[in-house]
């Protein structure tokens, strides 16, 4: 059923039939009675979490807008509690800085030179030849930091790490904080690009010994279908719309369940418009853990321009996990 539902969603020669995909924004609409019969989705209650110190680029906790799927517990999503300068800073980040050596990337050092592997955005920016552009472009899948996940074993190693970045730690905690989730403690990330017509099949995420802390996914760009299954193939999964600046968690039941991107969706979107100052308090303790500079060079039209012309066909996901049990301080 699982490969069945990709199939579907992923093929070129029609158009999928859209409706059967859950659209939270549509569950302020009090007239979809789809949403309680066949979506299963829920408004989630987050009036009493936790409260959480402001933090730039992150709209305050009252305006967050939060849901869980009810056929799939675990399954919450937050939509888009970033502001237009907290998502511009996140794809930037993605895209100049996490590709960068100590950090592993997807590239071939057959195909492409140690210049482009160790600093792809920098390279990227110098190419002048359309053709190569688009080659180095769309080259580039993944980049992982923290934990490298072997790929080849399918397991982590204490040898295999890189730094893991204090400001999308201090992020991610943010999160689970508001959450409940109090001990989670990020430990490894993996970021996927997703240029439009480019797929993530079938998979869980299994490989760390910890399998009972969340995964948090934050996606910018572009917008996904996202399926999540059950702990076989054999089950249906639900497809549900993941936007620019959607959070989704999966924790309990559906983190050790199969999920995939069949499609990605070219999206209406000005991405070039010219930023206001959002106020940012210069003794703000989060602030101290952010790229200063680049939260502001981010409003810059003119420094945007090439960030904004890769997320007009192409979607960014952060994946960050936790790889140890808690107490523990390393793999061995």
């Amino acid at each position: 059923m699982f490969k069945l539902a990709f199939k579907k969603f992923k093929t070129k020669s029609i158009s999928p039939n859209l409706a059967e995909v859950i659209n939270v924004d549509t569950i302020e609409d009090k007239k979809d009675e789809r949403l309680e019969s066949d979506n299963n989705v829920e408004r989630l209650d987050i009036s009493n979490a936790r409260t959480i110190q402001t933090f730039p680029g992150i709209k305050p906790l009252c305006d967050w807008r939060a849901y869980k799927l009810k056929n799939h517990p675990g399954i919450i999503i937050i939509r888009d509690p970033f502001t237009e300068r907290g998502r511009r800073y996140w794809i930037a980040r993605c895209l100049r800085d996490y590709p960068r050596t100590p950090n592993i990337v997807n590239l071939n050092e057959r195909l492409f030179d140690d210049s482009i592997r160790s600093d792809w955005w920098k390279q990227l920016g110098q190419c002048n030849d359309s053709k190569e552009f688009q080659r180095i472009k769309t080259a580039m899948r993944w980049t992982t930091f923290g934990y490298h996940h072997n790929w080849d074993t399918k397991i982590y190693e204490d040898q295999m790490q890189s730094p893991f970045p204090e400001d999308l730690t201090s992020m991610c905690q943010l999160f689970a904080f508001a959450l409940g989730y109090d001990d989670f403690k990020p430990e490894a990330a993996i970021v996927n690009y997703y240029p439009v017509g480019t797929t993530l099949s079938g998979h869980t995420d299994h490989s760390e010994p910890n399998k009972s802390a969340p995964l948090f996914s934050f996606s910018f760009g572009q917008t996904a279908i996202f399926l999540i299954g059950g702990r076989t193939l054999d089950e249906e999964p639900s497809a549900i719309f993941l936007r620019c600046g959607d959070v989704m968690i999966m924790s309990e039941e559906s983190r050790l369940c199969y999920h995939a991107v069949p499609r990605i969706i070219k999206t209406e979107k000005s991405w070039s418009s010219l930023l206001t100052n959002e106020g940012f308090d210069n003794a703000d303790i989060a602030l101290n853990l952010l790229d200063l500079d680049l939260l502001k060079k981010v409003g810059d039209p003119q420094f945007w321009q090439p960030f904004s012309n890769y997320i007009d066909d192409s979607r960014i996901n952060i994946n960050v996990r936790q790889v140890l049990n808690k107490g523990d301080i390393k793999l061995d």
